[in-house]
């Protein structure tokens, strides 16, 4: 089986190498059991430069190649993470009133693609992930959002809690989209700097994450189906966001 892009790269030295080189790297695949002198040290240096591992079987190393991977894979990213803070202040700076989607748990390629697309057409600042559990972002993800990756800053963290404690702290407004919530997105004040937190495909924004928001709000639905995809509801909710700044 053939793996899901070629933004890879294999052997523990060579991974070594990239870091250092500071290259960007989605995740550090690494074969469950394994361990000796060599991997330690690229555990310790991905460890150091905040790079996301994860152990897998053996198996899963081999759809990326058959060739001698030594028990470690490395996915490489398609664009460079940005800085969220940077981000905000350069926003603030420029006279405009922030607006950053913040992703929770969006693990599928083209669902995060079209919330790219979606987000440079509606003038966000940026789209936040976190370290584990998101969409790798890849060419697939590139074409997926028709290039808007290309200009859009990604901003990679290493704990969404503390990232929306710290976005609150820099003066924004977080809204949970969540179809639980009361009001209705219309009538939260979108004008203000915000930071939109959308859910995953499978179970929406994490109970945690919920409690930390200031606004709770939901798109209104008509007909049998109770939610939509969440690249549609994320461009909903930008969208009004914009629709209430041209007023």
């Amino acid at each position: 089986m053939t793996p899901p892009d070629k933004t890879f790269l294999f052997g523990t030295r060579a991974i070594i190498e990239a870091i250092n080189a500071g290259r960007e790297i989605d995740k550090i695949l690494i074969q469950k059991n394994l361990n000796n002198p060599l991997l330690r040290e690229l555990i310790s240096l991905a460890r150091a430069h905040g790079v996301p591992m994860q152990r897998v079987p053996s198996q899963k190393l081999n759809r990326y190649t058959r060739k001698n991977h030594q028990g470690v894979v490395c996915l490489l990213s398609a664009v460079s993470y940005a800085s969220l803070d940077h981000v905000i202040s350069q926003a603030f700076s420029s006279g405009r009133s922030p607006l950053i989607a913040v992703l929770d748990r969006v693990t599928d390629v083209r669902n995060f693609g079209a919330i790219a697309r979606s987000a440079d057409a509606a003038g966000a600042d940026a789209i936040v992930v976190e370290h584990k559990g998101h969409a790798q972002i890849t060419g697939d993800a590139i074409k997926a959002s028709a290039g808007a990756l290309n200009f859009l800053p990604v901003c990679r963290v290493a704990n969404l809690k503390k990232c929306l404690q710290d976005i609150q702290l820099s003066g924004l407004q977080v809204v949970a989209c969540s179809e639980k919530a009361h009001d209705m997105i219309y009538s939260v004040d979108l004008k203000v700097p915000t930071a939109i937190l959308m859910g995953s495909e499978q179970d929406g924004v994490t109970p945690g994450l919920l409690e930390l928001c200031d606004r709770h709000a939901k798109i209104p639905m008509a007909g049998n189906i109770s939610s939509l995809n969440v690249s549609v509801a994320t461009a909903l909710v930008l969208f009004e966001c914009v629709r209430q700044r041209l007023l």
